[in-house]
């Protein structure tokens, strides 16, 4: 005869062990959940940085823009302008100018006055030259310099030493140390001594 051993439900289901289990599952979940909130939690502060952020790179980006337009509105108003300093002071030249071709065309035109009008205009086109930084290159007496001079011909002369400046056809000019025309120039060279018939016959 089997005998059939039957299981005491208290021994399977010891109360002190469910009411165990069933606060570790609690504070499981309560772990779970203060951990899901923390994570939430920086989410939504990322996020919002991100926002923050971005903002931040729209403004930056905007004014940039801004900036470039405002500097592209400069640049073509002084390329535009640039010479309107330079323009004005021509302005009394031409006066001047005017003036003096309106003297000369009279019949008792004076040479002498004429001679003394142009003299005085071009003291006064030089000054304006050096307000504006414009200089005159005059190199007679100097080592040819290719950078700043052309040279239009050479002449033998023992005067000088080779390959210097004798005389300026036309003047050069700088402007703030920029070339602005070369001057065209004569240089020396060295003459070719030929044998003379006394020099032969020795």
């Amino acid at each position: 005869m089997i005998s059939e051993e039957t299981t005491s439900p208290e021994k399977n289901h010891d109360p002190s062990k469910i009411e165990e289990n069933h606060i570790e599952e609690t504070q499981d979940q309560e772990s779970l959940s203060s951990h899901i909130s923390e994570i939430e939690d920086r989410l939504t502060e990322a996020l919002s940085k991100a926002d923050s952020h971005w903002n931040e790179l729209l403004r930056a980006k905007a004014d940039l823009e801004n900036q470039r337009r405002r500097y592209e509105r400069e640049l073509e108003k002084a390329r535009k302008y640039a010479l309107e300093k330079f323009a004005q002071d021509l302005l009394p030249l031409r006066d001047s100018l005017e003036m003096g071709l309106s003297q000369a065309q009279e019949e008792n035109a004076s040479v002498d006055i004429l001679r003394e009008g142009t003299e005085l205009i071009l003291k006064e086109f030089n000054q304006i030259t050096d307000r504006f930084g414009i200089k005159e290159i005059d190199p007679v007496n100097e080592l040819f310099n290719p950078e700043f001079h052309q040279a239009i011909s050479t002449q033998e002369n023992d005067d000088y030493d080779p390959n210097t400046v004798i005389a300026v056809v036309r003047k050069g000019y700088l402007l703030n140390d920029r070339l602005l025309r070369p001057a065209m120039v004569v240089v020396s060279k060295l003459s070719i001594k030929t044998p003379s018939d006394e020099d032969l016959e020795t």
